[in-house]
């Protein structure tokens, strides 16, 4: 393990010189960003602590990981507090802390559209999914969803569903983590996104869900302080008047009034209702979040980590509400924020230094200056490791756990095999994840995190919630369903403007002319679910439907969760 954790330098570095390649790489590529962007040195020394003190971390929870309950879910000894703070800072990704503020500094008041629609999701989870979730499951959410179906065919749709999402949600924290390391390090975006690769490769491989855990409570509590301090500057400022503030930002906004009234940014009520559906019923079908229900001890404690998480998070979309005006406030007028473009002119909304992600980062300097500079970025950073940390391990149980375990080696393996085989899954999906955040880099990452929230509520949420609270649902239509409500997603999703347009331009005009297609694919899920399983006359659908008073009575009462396993 020592010789391990002593190469992680030697693999950043090489990363980053295949990556940008040259003799002179070190000498004119890190040389020409310095001069472009500015080193911190305070950032730098802050970073590297945070991600020394994680890395020891990670160390020690592998030498405490020792079963499979270990490595997914930390052994079920996380306490609900614990848990909840966890969950919150899972939660609260580089979307929520970079993107949300700056699609409020590029739009105002519409930006908060994500903040409103990542928020109210937590109350269906609290209701419909956290404790029969705990009840009914092991590791994943496929655990809950095969509890009473096929186990190969649901396994295969939850895992297909699963690393979809995980993809889109990795593409938001890469291109934030490579954007926040060129002003961090000065370093080229193509260098940037390797070392998060690494890094998340790293805690995911050796720690698990404890150590996951861990970096994720620790990060929560810098997010949450360093943010409310910031938030509580610019209310000083403008001594504690919210309208003041919003009285300054109008002055100086370039959309003047237009940044306080709806429809700037989310022009049609279509688009707004199908943003809204994904966003509100995503968030019950993230797999990372459903995930960390089965590191509390029973279902009460996954209860209490739900109310925790919605307290912390509700709190700190506030916070990026102020930040994002306070953004507009202190930046606008002041052009070195910005980077100047070919013509001696630059665009106040899109040229903000390090890219439309990044005025949370700015601000920190304007009322705190380099130190405090240093401490948010260190914190945005971990912020987006934590979550990546999340992702990959989310990715890679459904590889092992509901793939390799469950439908190859159909139940006939060790735990030791099982759990090598999610390691060698996590440097996959991380190499995947860098290649990804060079395809996608210039994205806004709270839309990306919209898209996963998408196929989320599209084909993991109609899926598992019918599996739950509907007897009459069966595999044939949880399968057409979930795959109705999947590809429809995913396909609308390609064929949008953003995708098809403004990433690989295959054309000027798009197929599909709305950028979120919950409104359309997450009815098609419920109704293939609904219909399916009508039309469904088969003896295995009867069993399936005979078994769904087991099925209640455990998912409420907990009876038979102890050491839970799915039948």
């Amino acid at each position: 393990m020592r010789r391990l954790m002593a190469c992680v330098p030697a693999l950043i570095i090489a990363l980053a010189a295949f990556t940008y390649p040259g003799t002179a790489w070190a000498a004119g590529a890190i040389e020409g960003a310095v001069e472009k962007q500015g080193l911190n040195i305070t950032a730098v020394v802050i970073f590297l602590i945070f991600v020394l003190f994680t890395l020891g971390i990670t160390y020690r929870a592998a030498r405490q990981t020792k079963s499979a309950s270990d490595f997914y879910a930390a052994g079920g000894g996380i306490t609900a507090g614990q848990n909840g703070l966890a969950i919150a800072g899972d939660y609260m990704s580089a979307a929520s802390f970079l993107g949300i503020s700056g699609l409020v500094f590029s739009n105002g008041f519409d930006g908060l559209i994500y903040s409103i629609g990542f928020l109210v999701g937590w109350p269906i989870v609290l209701f419909t999914i956290a404790e029969r979730l705990r009840n009914l499951g092991k590791f994943t959410f496929a655990d809950v969803a095969a509890f009473r179906l096929d186990q190969t065919s649901i396994r295969v749709l939850s895992a297909i569903g699963t690393l979809i999402v995980v993809s889109f949600y990795l593409i938001a924290q890469m291109v934030g983590a490579g954007k926040l390391i060129q002003l961090l390090f000065g370093l080229p975006y193509a260098v940037a996104v390797p070392i998060v690769g690494v890094l998340m490769i790293v805690y995911v491989v050796f720690g698990g869900m404890k150590a996951t855990t861990w970096v994720q409570i620790i990060k929560a509590c810098l997010l949450l302080g360093g943010a409310t301090f910031m938030a509580l500057m610019v209310l000083i400022h403008f001594g504690f008047s919210p309208n003041a503030m919003f009285e300054a930002a109008v002055q100086v906004h370039p959309k003047g009034d237009a940044i306080m009234a709806p429809g700037a940014f989310v022009a049609d009520p279509i688009s707004t209702i199908s943003l809204g559906l994904a966003l509100i019923f995503g968030t019950a079908g993230l797999p990372h979040i459903l995930m960390r229900f089965f590191t509390v001890s029973d279902a009460k404690a996954a209860r209490k980590s739900v109310l925790y998480a919605t307290g912390l998070i509700g709190y700190f979309y506030i916070l990026t509400f102020i930040i994002g005006f306070g953004a507009i406030s202190f930046l606008m007028n002041d052009a070195s924020y910005y980077k100047v473009g070919g013509n001696g002119s630059f665009d106040k909304v899109k040229d903000l230094l390090g890219g439309a992600n990044m005025p949370a980062i700015d601000l920190a300097r304007a009322v705190g200056g380099d130190i405090f500079f240093g401490f948010i970025s260190a914190v945005a950073f971990a912020t987006i490791l934590a979550v990546v940390a999340g992702l990959t391990l989310a990715g890679a149980s459904a590889v092992s756990h509901d793939l390799y375990a469950s439908v190859i080696a159909r139940g006939r393996t060790t735990e030791g095999r099982e759990i090598n085989v999610s390691k060698i899954s996590a440097v996959v999906i991380g190499i995947v994840a860098i290649l990804l955040g060079y395809v996608f880099e210039n994205q806004n990452v709270a839309f990306m995190v919209g898209l996963a929230f998408s196929v989320a509520a599209s084909c993991n949420f109609p899926v598992l919630l019918m599996s739950i609270l509907w007897g009459g649902t069966t595999t044939l239509g949880a399968l057409v369903g979930g795959f109705l409500g999947l590809i429809s997603a995913v396909l609308m999703i390609v064929l949008s403007k953003a995708v098809w347009v403004d990433t690989f331009h295959m054309a000027t005009v798009a197929v599909f002319p709305y950028d979120n297609p919950a409104l359309f694919s997450v009815p098609l899920a419920f109704i293939g679910i609904w219909l399916f399983s009508k039309i469904d006359s088969s003896q295995r659908a009867k069993r399936e439907q005979a078994a769904f008073l087991e099925q209640y009575v455990r998912s409420e009462t907990g009876v038979g969760a102890s050491g839970a396993h799915a039948h």
